[in-house]
């Protein structure tokens, strides 16, 4: 199928433009943190959910909130807590004396983009009726299955795991997130902005609604349109292969592997890199989409051994030296 990229270049500079007065509200509010909002972006246009790991002050839940009232779209924030039950996330069933009956009452996951505030302070009950959310888009309350809307989108944030009062969280969730983010610390021209903007309770500006759902859904068609060459889909699947047979690839790291990435990382690879494409204001992808976004969706697939760790190597480490040695078409 041939396939117009001159036609489509122009389709994604125009509708880049709703992208870009996203990106200047919530500037309005967000000092720096332009790749997190980027892979925020991307994860939107994707239509999948994102993990975000830093420690606590970096402005990670501002950032999901200042996200979401660019969106006139129904938000919920939830507080995880080791005290949580499923039914406070999802709803219960509640019994009327008078009528004898039970009657439903949904949970607060019933929104089009949630906020789980720090994930991992929640049991392994509550991350389990998470997961059939992010994963079926639907939830179940006694024997009837209830579909969430569209778009349904779960923004997390984490404290690393090494803070007390943590839960790791299961790998088959933490695989459901297309994107684990590390937020670092803002420069010190950054910090002396966020201070002058941040100390006046007063002054603090707020994020406008940009775009509706239906704008929404059609930035995510675009995005699904974008070209991408046969030479960079053998790409993505050179790279996720080498996270399992680095062999292959020239790469002496096979002992620092414990499990390599699934084929939902190739897939989630691809989709990233069209939101890149689309995010630049192009109608196809290049090789550097997918190593600019490659690293956000690897460093939480690949799972090192016990050598690994001896020897003081991380995921990432591991992760930037397969992406470093794989060929480039």
């Amino acid at each position: 199928m041939s396939v117009d990229v001159q036609l489509l270049n122009r389709e994604i500079e125009k509708e880049g433009m709703l992208l870009e007065q996203i990106r200047s509200e919530i500037g309005k509010v967000i000092v720096g943190q332009a790749s997190l909002v980027d892979r925020l972006l991307v994860g939107l246009l994707c239509n999948n959910h994102v993990l975000i790991e830093g420690v606590p002050g970096l402005a990670k839940t501002l950032t999901v909130t200042t996200l979401a009232k660019t969106i006139q779209a129904s938000f919920q924030r939830i507080q995880f807590t080791p005290d949580l039950l499923p039914g406070d996330l999802i709803g219960t069933l509640i019994y009327n004396p008078k009528s004898g009956d039970f009657t439903t009452r949904k949970g607060p996951i019933f929104a089009n983009i949630i906020l789980a505030d720090e994930i991992n302070r929640a049991p392994a009950k509550v991350q389990s009726a998470l997961l059939e959310a992010m994963q079926e888009r639907q939830v179940t309350i006694g024997n009837t299955t209830f579909p969430l809307g569209d778009p349904f989108m779960v923004l997390a944030t984490q404290n690393p795991v090494e803070q007390e009062g943590t839960y790791p969280l299961p790998e088959a969730q933490v695989d459901r997130f297309m994107f684990k983010l590390k937020v670092t610390y803002p420069t010190k021209d950054e910090e002396r902005t966020i201070l002058s903007r941040m100390a006046s309770p007063a002054n603090q500006p707020e994020a406008q609604p940009v775009i509706k759902p239906s704008d929404l859904m059609r930035l995510r068609d675009k995005t699904a349109s974008i070209y991408m060459d046969e030479k960079i889909e053998q790409y993505i699947v050179d790279l996720v292969s080498a996270t399992r047979d680095p062999d292959q690839y020239g790469l002496k790291i096979g002992h620092l592997i414990q499990y390599g990435a699934s084929p939902r990382a190739s897939i989630y690879l691809a989709m990233a890199a069209r939101g890149c494409a689309m995010l630049a204001g192009r109608g196809f992808v290049t090789p550097q989409d997918v190593k600019t976004i490659g690293m956000d969706v690897l460093r939480h697939r690949v799972i090192i051994t016990y050598e690994a760790e001896a020897e003081e190597k991380t995921a990432e480490d591991v992760v930037q030296q397969i992406m470093d040695t794989v060929e480039v078409p």
